[in-house]
């Protein structure tokens, strides 16, 4: 194995979608990875489907898309932990890894013995990440957290959908499990820093991340908004509470996006538009302006854009230096021609004979790039070796195991 975290092996006791975020990105960079789950079912998102990836002769396989998305560069252990026998292997397990993960409730592993405290007696080095709901402590601390309900309770939804007086007005979650992305991301940064400064001091620590504390870190400009005025900001749909304009418009044949920065691109759009009087307007001449005279510009704005289509405005606008772009489906992101050159789509052949499309990771690394060693695995399908090679079991060893529903 190569890359950046070659050096490091990941026991990842998560499922869904935060922690084996986390852990496909560790496996991304290099690391071991080995997914723990449930004999017979596995990870919930196994079954979150359809649609599924196609076996060998092109049919629907049992393996949903939505696993596939999250657990590439893994290897699949089966393991029953509620069982006494199980409970000895994660044990075992776990004096051989430098990282776990897991997302169980507060205090859930505890039960089996499998908490940091009980861990970090056998291996001090441990860096042991718990992804929650609503992190270890306070009133919500044992209720289950899930990525929709955060993006409401976290302030997110009532920033997302179109303002009050318009159709279809009303919050709204954003189309994909952010949260979930987002927190499997500081997970990551989190085990990093750990990671760290284990150098330094030799020992490892509790790593304690929640969805909530994420989603509320995220409101960024938002929640600064807040905080300097005291006003809740409100839904503005695609506009941008702080730059004006910077928001779709409609074309002869769409619509695309508008995304002026500054005056001087406000200024160069006018220009484009041939409403160059809009420039010198003192109501719209500044974006302070533009901003509190949002309700009068932006009906002028469009009385313009309708006459050209989206790819006349992208190909005029470009040249003059203002940012804009078009509004693709996933089947045009993928035919962009950038896309298609950073190479973010990729197959990788997998245990049912045919392959697996990935989206490829962001990070390009010069010296350590990430490598695709693997399609996500079949339930169980490195059992038997990874015991063989770590805890140096025998066929009849584990044969017993199985038979006992241990693994």
């Amino acid at each position: 194995m190569s890359g950046a975290l070659s050096h490091i092996r990941v026991l990842d006791l998560s499922r869904v979608l935060a922690g084996p975020w986390a852990g496909q990105i560790f496996g991304d960079l290099g690391a071991e990875v080995i997914k723990v789950e449930r004999p017979g079912s596995g990870d919930d998102t196994r079954h979150w489907g359809p649609p599924y990836i196609k076996d060998a002769e092109g049919n629907d396989s049992r393996e949903a898309a939505y696993f596939q998305s999250a657990n590439r560069n893994k290897q699949s252990l089966t393991l029953d932990f509620t069982q006494p026998e199980g409970q000895r292997l994660v044990r075992e397990l776990v004096a051989q890894c430098d990282v776990l993960l897991e997302n169980f409730k507060v205090g859930g592993l505890a039960a089996y013995g499998l908490d940091y405290e009980s861990l970090k007696a056998i291996n001090p080095r441990l860096i042991y990440c718990s992804i929650t709901g609503f992190g270890q402590n306070g009133p919500y601390a044992r209720r289950a957290g899930y990525d929709f309900m955060i993006q409401g309770l976290g302030g997110l939804m009532s920033l997302t959908g179109r303002p009050e007086g318009e159709e279809g007005a009303g919050p709204m979650k954003v189309g994909v499990a952010l949260t979930d992305i987002l927190t499997g991301l500081y997970a990551t940064v989190g085990v990093l820093a750990a990671l760290n400064q284990r150098e330094q001091s030799g020992v490892g620590q509790h790593i304690d991340v929640a969805l909530l504390d994420v989603q509320v870190a995220c409101l960024a400009n938002q929640a600064m908004n807040y905080l300097a005025t005291g006003v809740s900001p409100k839904r503005l749909g695609n506009a941008h509470p702080n730059i004006v304009p910077y928001q779709d418009f409609p074309s002869a044949d769409g619509s695309f996006i508008l995304a002026v920065g500054n005056d001087g691109q406000f200024r160069k759009f006018c220009e484009v538009a041939d409403i160059a009087t809009l420039a010198d307007d003192p109501r719209f001449a500044t974006n302070k302006a533009r901003v509190a005279h949002r309700a009068e510009l932006i009906p002028l704005l469009r009385q313009a854009t309708v006459f050209k289509t989206t790819a006349q405005w992208i190909e005029l606008l470009e040249k003059a230096g203002v940012p804009c772009g078009p509004i693709n489906d996933l089947q045009q992101v993928f035919a962009d021609p950038q896309v298609q050159a950073r190479g973010l789509r990729l197959d990788l052949p997998n245990a049912l004979g045919s392959n697996t499309p990935q989206v490829a990771s962001p990070l390009r690394l010069s010296a350590t790039p990430v490598a695709y060693r693997a399609a996500p695995p079949l339930l169980g399908q490195h059992t038997d070796s990874l015991l063989q090679r770590l805890l140096g079991m025998s066929e009849m060893q584990i044969a017993e195991l199985r038979e006992a529903g241990v693994i």
